[in-house]
Order: C-alpha cells, then structure tokens, then sequence
C-alpha cells in the first residue's frame, strides 16, 4: 500500500504534530536533543560492557578506528590520538500525516521525525565519546537501515572514531559537547593545519509533497518544451527550508563558516511524490588569523 493510500485510510493521523518544533518558518532549526555528559540512557547493557572494555584497552594503547590507514596516519600527525569507534543508534517508528495532494507543502510530522531519529542517534554517539574522555569524533556518518519489523520502522545510526589530542588541548565545541565531523581523515588533517578546526557536525533536513498534475495540465504540456514551475519550486522551496536549518544550527555554535556541504534526498519508500531533503557539512572555526595553504601535490597511482 502506498504512501497516499495509507493516509487516506488514516484520516486524523497528524495529531501529535504540536508536540514537536515549530518547522513551518524558513530556516528554523528543530530543537537538539538534550546532550548529558556522562549519560548511558538508551546504551543497552553490552554497549555500556563494550564502553567499559574500551576504556582498559585506552589505557594500555590500544585503539579501534574505521579510518584508512592514510587517515589514520594523518590524524595522528595533526596531533590527535585514535580512542575507539563510537555509536549511537534510534529505532524510530515514523509516523503519517494528511496532506493535500494538489499542494507543495512541507510535510512537518516526517521532517521532525526525521531530525528527531538522526539527532538522538548523534547524541548518544557523542554521549559515548564523552565516556572515553574524547575531544570529539571524525569521519562520521549516519545512515538509514530499513528492516522487515514494519514499514514505518527505520533504525538510524551515527558512528565514527573518537579522538583525543595528544598535548591534552581542549577542542570541544562551545557547547560542551565533543566536536564531530565527517570530513575525511586527510581534510580534517588539512583544515587543522591551515588554522581552523571543527566545532561540529550541523544538519537541516525537510520532507516535501511535490504536488501531482491533473489530467489537463498533463495534456497541454504533451509533446513541448516547457519548464515545470510548480515542481521547479516545490524543490526549489524544500532544498532552501533544509539549508536554512542546517546554517542555524552552526550559527548556534558559533561557527565561522561550513565545510563540505552535501546536499543528499531520497524517498524512504513514501512514495514517488514524497520526498527528504538533508542539507549536512562540518561547522568550523578559525584557529589563528593567518591561514597557510598548502601547495597540492601531484599523486599518481601504481596500479595500471
């Protein structure tokens, strides 16, 4: 059953919509999940044993990473220390909403499940870096894992490499929280060497409902060139409502600017007229006024 039927069978399904942000307005970022250093709510038993493990195998040198071996390398040369890979992790039950199927409109019931899903996801991941006395965690990602339990079931999980710096200086955000990332191992050496580091990983997000053509606009246009303005819009307006977000969220934390934005949507099995923008880049800060640009190299390849 598609998207479309299943909301037309569930009549009043929007109720509980007013207990989450306010994501109407352009650019207003939902509210964060609320981050507690030293917290091990929502960590099951064998992840609090893991955490516990880990801390006895930092104390005599040994790390786990998903970095490359390159990145890895180049972490260690920025003067940072591997510490343990980190997760968090949310089984989120999404839930639906009446729309107007002749209208583009933001569907606000799936972008504040969405954001809330992925947000407590990177909390209990920087909850667990916390735990093994981190600075902050590099190469994050955060992916989706759909499973057959339902099809408004979806697990969302953040994970990446806690790090520590070597000469015991703080780069936590401004926040409190440890700084996250997802640039490479080789650009986050990069940035920290030309005078910037990351204060935190920032995302906005918006569901859309692009609206459907009837029968006679479908025929006018029929063998013409001619640009969509009601899809052109409607994607337009969703791509701007998620990187309005995405900015205040790193204007919360001070930022100087963004890195590595990526622009990312998909359908997550809603239906061809639904769809999730994610705006996401690493929030960073200057570290020194004078910023020195290395000169590229040239690297070629061995293998033919």
């Amino acid at each position: 059953m598609g998207l479309r039927d299943r909301l037309n069978d569930l009549a009043g399904a929007q109720q509980g919509a007013a207990d989450g942000p306010d994501l109407s307005r352009r650019g207003a970022a939902p509210v964060p999940g609320e981050y507690r250093a030293g917290a091990l709510e929502g960590l099951p038993q064998s992840g609090r044993e893991r955490l516990a493990r880990m801390k006895q195998d930092i104390q005599r040198g040994f790390f786990t990473s998903d970095l490359s071996v390159n990145e890895f390398l180049l972490v260690k040369e920025a003067g940072f220390e591997p510490l343990g890979l980190v997760l968090g992790s949310s089984i989120y039950h999404i839930g639906l909403q009446m729309a107007n199927w002749g209208r583009n409109m933001e569907l606000d019931v799936l972008t504040q499940a969405m954001y809330h899903a992925r947000d407590l996801a990177m909390t209990r991941m920087e909850e667990e870096a916390d735990q093994l006395g981190a600075d902050g965690v590099v190469g994050v990602r955060l992916a989706i894992g759909r499973y057959e339990w339902g099809a408004d079931l979806a697990e969302f999980i953040a994970v990446g490499t806690a790090v520590r710096h070597a000469a015991g200086e703080l780069h936590r955000a401004p926040n409190g929280r440890p700084f996250t990332s997802d640039l490479s191992g080789q650009d986050f050496s990069t940035l920290l060497r030309a005078g910037y580091r990351p204060v935190g990983m920032v995302m906005g997000n918006c569901v859309y409902h692009v609206a459907q053509q009837g029968l006679m606009q479908s025929l006018r246009q029929v063998g013409r060139n001619l640009e969509m303005p009601n899809f052109t819009q409607a994607l337009y307006d969703a791509r701007e409502l998620a990187m309005g977000r995405m900015q205040s969220e790193a204007e919360a934390l001070q930022a100087g600017g963004l890195v590595g934005v990526q622009l990312n949507q998909a359908s997550h099995g809603w239906g061809s007229h639904v769809i999730e923008f994610m705006a996401i880049a690493t929030a960073v800060v200057p570290t020194r006024e004078d910023h020195t640009i290395e000169k590229p190299t040239l690297v070629l390849p061995l293998q033919g």
